[in-house]
Parts: C-alpha cells; structure tokens; sequence
C-alpha cells in the first residue's frame, strides 16, 4: 500500500496552485480508476509525510470538500483553497469545471 500511496503523493505534489483534481481521478491516472477511496485514505495519511503534500487540492467528483475534517480545523481546507483564488461555497468548489485539473490530460507526454 505504502507504494500507492506514495505514486498518489507524487500525483497530488503536481497539481498547480488554484487548481483542483479529485480522488476518481488521481485513481484513473494510476490505473486504479475503482480506487478513489484509497486515494481518500492516502490524502489522510499525507500530514505524516516529510515533503508537502497539497491534499486541499483533492476534492471529490462534485467537487466537494468531502476531507475537510482531516485538516484539524474544518475550515482550514477552506482556507487553503481560498488562498490560492479558489472560491467555496456551502463545501463545493465554485466553477469546479473550471478549475478542474485533470492529470490524465495535464500529463499526458508527447509520444
């Protein structure tokens, strides 16, 4: 498992500033597309790594802040998101489509 949760962390690191991705898809890049919720669990294990992992950035497929009771404080996933020009709502990513990043399209590599 630590071998997922560490290609989950590399995926995570990448994802721009003001942007967002979610748990299915970080999962369909590592070709474990059923696997969101394992996603899930590594995005609450990431506090315990020793490079930054920006697990705000994760989101589920609605964009909702499904894993903002990990952070300590409710509202600090909020917060993060916020600060990087992201804008909440009632626990939803305003214009998610918007500000969507899709890895399998951010980083898909001339063949």
């Amino acid at each position: 498992m630590n071998d997922f949760f560490d290609m989950v962390y590399q995926v995570v690191r990448l994802i721009p500033q003001g942007r967002v991705t979610s748990y299915g898809a970080i999962a369909r890049l590592l070709g474990t597309g059923q696997s969101a919720r394992m996603v899930g669990w590594a995005m609450n294990k990431s506090h315990t790594q020793p490079v930054y992992v920006p697990a705000h950035r994760v989101v589920n497929s609605q964009g909702l802040l499904t894993g903002k009771h990990h952070f300590g404080n409710p509202m600090a996933m909020q917060e993060l998101l916020e600060s990087e020009g992201i804008r909440i709502e009632n626990d939803q990513v305003t214009g998610f489509k918007n500000v969507f990043w899709d890895p399998q399209k951010e980083l898909k590599t001339e063949d």
